[in-house]
């Protein structure tokens, strides 16, 4: 894939990944990056509330985020979001990269997956304004036994490494402390 274009108009990274386990405050940094921009924020979020442990995390997330956010809740066509959302001048921050691809997987559709991965492919080099993607590190552990986690984790990893080549600052969050894998570094917490 072709490199990002550079804007000179911002200094923050027009494309970010976050990266990092559950609870790892990969979120946190995200939305502290995006507020920091001064630029107008579109909160662009993939998950669903399917239990009752997901919508505590969702209403934690709402309760975060500034009121001036706009919000867009899209589960499974993020490449269309983000086309119509991404404008010059504009953050969106995108949370998350992996449920986004859970949601695709459980869908059952194949086709769909890889026409919306792959359009995700085409889109990310042109798109306008700052970029902010967080994405669960799910590669870190034991290979799992079930074949369709394996194959979760084979598309994670794959579409973190395709994000991270094109990003122009990589990030790995743990214990809630960031370290920077590419590109420059974060202002200070």
């Amino acid at each position: 894939m072709p490199k990002r274009e550079s804007n000179d108009r911002f200094s923050e990274p027009r494309c970010g990944l976050i990266l990092g386990g559950v609870r790892s405050g990969k979120s946190r940094l995200a939305e502290r990056l995006a507020r920091e921009s001064g630029l107008p924020v579109t909160y662009l979020a993939t998950a669903t509330a399917s239990d009752g442990e997901m919508r505590e995390r969702i209403a934690a997330h709402r309760q975060r985020r500034p009121a001036n956010w706009a919000l867009i809740e899209e589960p499974l066509a993020l490449p269309a979001a983000l086309a119509s959302s991404c404008t010059a001048g504009h953050c969106v921050l995108v949370e998350c990269l992996t449920l986004w691809l859970a949601n695709l997987l459980w869908a059952e559709q194949p086709e769909r997956l890889d026409a919306e991965l792959a359009a995700l492919d085409a889109l990310l080099p042109r798109l306008p304004g700052q970029v902010i993607f967080v994405g669960n590190e799910v590669n870190m552990g034991v290979i799992p036994v079930n074949d369709l986690a394996r194959r979760y984790g084979d598309l994670a990893g794959s579409l973190h490494q395709r994000i991270a080549a094109q990003a122009d600052q990589v990030v790995l969050t743990v214990a809630g402390l960031p370290l920077v894998l590419k590109g420059p570094a974060l202002p200070p917490l």
